[in-house]
């Protein structure tokens, strides 16, 4: 399905005396301008794609995130956002699944095979775990899109690479879609996207389609 992304806005300087004085100083000007962020981008994503979005710190790659999944959702697609994913503060197994066979199964699918952990609280989880379990609860969910900022950032290198293996090979088994935002460049080949995205400055993005029938 292809979106349509355009993302400009206007910018304004607040005219105080300190403001005015720099302005004069320096020779800038104060009028309003137009920041254009994403130019009409045009990006076919289909269902079972794996898309990695790069760029530097505060060049849009969130607001492409928000974009994607508003326009995905407006179109009738059911996503899910990892991150936003609520863990309470009880067992494990009492908060996936409607049966506990079914709960243990969800957690096997991502690696959480020790009955131990089950029995554990998200806080006496490592960071690693605790994102695996977001992981089981986003299969359980059934959603077709799965969305993740910042994604695997608090991690460390080691296990985030393990992490993000494991979630592209999960995704692809399911079906599902798997839409990443990261500064993080290290997960290419452990990802391995199909549709690559990278923001550059101001409205540049560079978009990298792997080639058809592609597949980790």
């Amino acid at each position: 399905m292809k979106y349509i992304i355009n993302k400009r806005f206007e910018t304004r300087v607040e005219r105080t005396p300190r403001v005015l004085e720099i302005a004069e100083a320096f020779g800038l000007g104060l009028d309003a301008k137009e920041f254009v962020v994403f130019d009409n981008v045009e990006l076919e994503v289909e269902q079972g794609d794996v898309v990695y979005i790069t760029g530097e710190s505060g060049g849009g790659k969130s607001l492409l995130l928000r974009e994607l999944r508003t326009q995905m959702e407006a179109g009738g697609l059911s996503v899910v956002s990892i991150d936003d994913t609520e863990l309470l503060d009880k067992p494990l197994t009492e908060q996936i699944g409607s049966s506990t066979n079914e709960g243990t199964n969800f957690m096997g699918m991502v690696g959480m095979n020790d009955a131990h952990i089950w029995l554990r609280n998200p806080s006496q989880l490592s960071d690693g775990q605790r994102y695996r379990f977001r992981l089981a609860k986003a299969i359980e969910s059934g959603a077709k899109v799965w969305f993740a900022d910042e994604f695997l950032a608090v991690l460390d290198r080691t296990v985030a690479v393990n992490v993000a293996f494991n979630m592209q090979k999960i995704a692809r088994t399911v079906g599902a879609t798997l839409v990443v935002a990261t500064t993080h460049s290290d997960m290419i080949d452990d990802l391995a996207p199909t549709l690559r995205i990278i923001k550059k400055y101001r409205e540049k993005v560079e978009i990298i389609r792997a080639p058809e029938g592609y597949k980790q």
